[in-house]
């Protein structure tokens, strides 16, 4: 009997995250109020407050549903034994970019956080949770980035540090336009070379370009010719 509550109580909890998603999707989060949630999962407003402490509290469970198996393979990219760190980095990136390409529940949570979302009044923590969240982020690329470093795979002058911010800058940016207007370019097909892009930058340092400029300029230059004494 008391799985079977269990299971029920999951159940609940499951629908309530479906229609918040929905109903967010469709209103905006500052527009929809936990009456409004409840009301479209059929259920009270108390038995939003069995499952959640207030619309945060849903909202962050809400992400958590999408980002979890991405925080865990965030965690991989840190393992300095790992042999190939520089491919774990652009796996981890590739990984939640065809997430958001394929899977319409991630497409519908990134919609709201990047444009159905103001985080004002009680979503003011959501905030606060999301810097530091995306703070934890930026420390795991940098470390990948560090151990590819490590491993000679990029140039020892990388600077790790902003070669994480642009790379979360970028998957950021991909996913954020492309929810918004899935027309703008096909996201499951270009992610791949768009992220090879960035990391072939990676593997040449404007030291490395100018080296190749100087050898090449050489190479084409005349020897000059001698005058008849």
């Amino acid at each position: 009997m008391v799985r079977r509550t269990k299971e029920e109580a999951q159940e609940t909890r499951n629908l309530l995250l479906d229609t918040a998603e929905h109903v967010f999707q469709e209103k905006g989060v500052s527009r929809t109020s936990l009456n409004d949630i409840a009301k479209a999962a059929g259920l009270t407003r108390g038995a939003i407050y069995w499952h959640f402490t207030n619309k945060a509290d849903l909202f962050d469970a809400m992400m958590g549903r999408v980002t979890l198996p991405v925080e865990e393979m965030q965690k991989r990219v840190m393992d300095k034994t790992i042999a190939d760190p520089l491919s774990q980095v652009r796996a981890c990136a590739l990984n939640i970019l065809n997430r958001v390409a394929t899977d319409v529940q991630c497409q519908r949570v990134f919609e709201i956080v990047s444009h159905k979302c103001e985080y004002v009044d009680e979503m003011a923590q959501v905030h606060e949770r999301h810097v530091e969240g995306r703070a934890q982020c930026l420390k795991k690329i940098e470390q990948g980035i560090r151990n590819a470093v490590d491993k000679n795979q990029l140039p020892a002058t990388t600077h790790a540090r902003h070669a994480a911010v642009g790379l979360h800058a970028l998957i950021d940016g991909l996913i954020s336009n492309w929810v918004l207007d899935q027309s703008y370019f096909r996201l499951a097909v270009e992610a791949e070379k768009i992220v090879d892009i960035y990391i072939n930058g990676l593997k040449a340092t404007p030291a490395t370009a100018a080296r190749k400029r100087s050898t090449a300029t050489i190479k084409k230059a005349k020897p000059a010719s001698r005058k008849s004494v």
